[in-house]
């Protein structure tokens, strides 16, 4: 069995008992076909989370022509661009407003053109349209739903966030792999083994980045999970239920009447996605204009990021929102689009510790809390995420037998107990782990151990 493990592990110290080597052994099993499985995911998050860290100034080279203007003295009402826009498109309605947060950015304005969603980039001084883009054709958005979702819509979300969960299995039982189990070994530990042969440089150029990474590693997927659909969701709702969510000093007056969730009318920060929406009173009246809107942002001392997004029927709300560079700029404000009095504002400082915590780590796995420092450590950290996947699945094809899968010897089931009760417990932590390990396990005891050619391929 020593010669087996070594193989994969170069675990050969004669003072691991049995029992150990198979619970070893077991664990590299998960963490191969973790690996094997999930490996051209991971490899998919780390390039596009790599492209979109730059966001900021891939578009604004990309875009310099529609977002960079001459200062001409004062800027025009934002309700004077808006009639400009409404006026070169008609047949459009108005969803969204953006002013240019300096003297030398556009204002945006977001319609509804025939179904679609266009940004009219507009000059804040002299009202001239100078150009219009379809939100369907920003490139780095593409990114970012490949990245989410694998454009592929609420599919595409589930895999992306079982891939996640699944890599933190893979960090965990690598890091035990990894331990060293003899005593004052640094070569194949903490730096490579350059002189050991191709077979075992592949090894800890899997094995020792790996390592070094491990923390960032575990930190992205940690953060990432925050925007998924069903675990990310369940998070927000048991913070909620909890009332480690928004507090109650945020409402201006009576509290909401109806139940309708933030994130269902507005892009807004994730501690705010769960905030309830009040109604608009005086429903019939003349709303507010958005000059109104646009001065009560100011009075509030909005970072100038925010957008506003347009109420979209009798009974709703303005809704300020910003996704400013740093966590602590947050803000998510709901104004009545009749007396435009402020109904709802959230801020960093109104999260609960959790949620600061939270805000905190999406914006630093953005890309945005440091600034250029920030994203050049994610990148790094992305380029080690590529390299350990790419490695890993090198290693896996130089060392698999002729006519197998080259996957560790299977332990008898009697052995497995602890990994049992290790899976189990990640498995209610995160429910697509626990599905996919039924899905597994019934597969292995009813397929895979059942057929002698599975059972040989499989090394079952």
């Amino acid at each position: 069995m020593a010669e087996q493990l070594s193989t994969g592990s170069d675990v050969t110290d004669r003072s691991i008992g049995m029992n150990n080597i198979s619970f070893y052994q077991t664990l590299w099993r998960w963490h191969f076909y973790a690996g094997l499985i999930f490996a051209p995911f991971i490899l998919i998050l780390a390039v596009t989370g790599s492209v979109y860290l730059f966001k900021p100034q891939l578009e604004q080279w990309m875009y310099h022509d529609d977002y960079v203007v001459e200062a001409q003295g004062s800027k025009l009402p934002a309700s004077s661009l808006i009639a400009k826009v409404t006026d070169a498109y008609p047949e459009a309605q108005v969803r969204k407003y953006r002013p240019g947060e300096d003297a030398e950015r556009s204002a945006e304005v977001k319609i509804n053109l025939k179904g679609e969603s266009v940004t009219v980039f507009v000059n804040p001084y002299s009202g001239n349209i100078i150009g219009e883009l379809n939100d369907n054709d920003r490139l780095i958005d593409k990114f970012e739903e490949f990245h989410g979702e694998l454009m592929l819509g609420k599919t595409g979300d589930r895999i992306v966030e079982l891939a996640a969960c699944w890599s933190i299995i893979l960090i965990v039982t690598g890091i035990y792999l990894w331990f060293p189990k003899g005593k004052g070994k640094l070569a194949g530990v903490v730096f490579p083994r350059f002189k050991r042969g191709r077979k075992n440089l592949i090894r800890d150029l899997h094995a020792v980045p790996a390592f070094w990474i491990s923390a960032a590693m575990l930190f992205l997927v940690i953060t990432g999970l925050l925007w998924s659909g069903l675990w990310g969701t369940n998070v927000q709702n048991l913070a909620t239920n909890a009332g480690v969510g928004y507090p109650p000093s945020i409402w201006v007056g009576s509290a909401p009447s109806s139940t309708v969730k933030t994130k269902d009318i507005a892009d807004v920060p994730w501690a705010a996605q769960n905030l309830d929406v009040p109604t608009s009173g005086m429903q019939g009246y003349i709303p507010v204009s958005i000059d109104h809107i646009v001065t009560t942002a100011e009075k509030l001392n909005i970072y100038p990021t925010y957008e506003v997004i347009f109420p979209k029927k009798a009974e709703g709300v303005y809704t300020i929102s910003v996704f400013p560079p740093k966590a602590k700029d947050e803000a998510t404000v709901h104004i009545d689009q009749y007396t435009g009095a402020v109904l709802a504002d959230y801020r960093y400082i109104h999260y609960a510790p959790i949620g600061k915590l939270m805000a905190w780590g999406i914006t630093v796995h953005k890309g945005l809390e440091y600034g250029l420092p920030n994203q050049i450590a994610g990148l790094l950290v992305c380029i080690g995420i590529a390299g350990i996947a790419a490695s890993g699945m090198m290693l896996w094809w130089k060392r698999k037998p002729s006519g197998q899968l080259g996957a560790p010897k299977a332990p008898g089931l009697k052995k497995m107990k602890v990994v049992a009760v290790i899976l189990a417990l990640f498995g209610l932590l995160f429910p697509l782990v626990g599905a996919t390990l039924i899905a597994v396990l019934v597969l292995d005891w009813l397929v895979i151990r059942r057929v002698r050619m599975f059972r040989t391929f499989f090394n079952a």
